[in-house]
């Protein structure tokens, strides 16, 4: 029973392992919301802290950066959260670089809310 035990102890680590890739790959979920004159973004990050999450807007392309360390203490028997997120979401406006945002975001509960309020065009008048 050894070495049956053994190896299925490391096949559960491995796929543990590959389920977590994935995970890091996948997540976190990322609602995009157009409200009234602001863009609400909504992403799920449990586990993180503030600190450790990193947010870029370029062009029309929102980064998600973020890594959490973690302190093994005994004999780990299956790990599936992410420990990394590096996602990209593309929003449905583009903000120039030296354009001021006036953005916000706050994380509270394991989610975190980014506002950003949208700026409409300027009214042409005809001559």
């Amino acid at each position: 029973m050894g070495l049956g035990y053994y190896m299925v102890k490391e096949v559960m680590k491995e796929i543990g392992n590959k389920s977590r890739e994935f995970y890091e790959f996948v997540l976190p979920p990322v609602d995009v919301v157009m409200q009234n004159d602001k863009l609400l973004v909504s992403i799920d990050m449990p586990g993180f802290d503030k600190k450790d999450i990193k947010l870029r807007i370029h062009g029309h392309i929102l980064s998600i950066n973020a890594k959490r360390e973690t302190v093994d203490e005994g004999t780990i028997i299956w790990r599936q959260r992410p420990n990394v997120v590096d996602k990209k979401v593309r929003l449905p406006m583009r903000v120039k670089d030296d354009e001021d945002l006036g953005a916000s975001a706050k994380y509270q509960d394991g989610v975190l809310v980014l506002s950003i309020p949208i700026k409409s065009g300027k009214n042409i008048t005809i001559e």
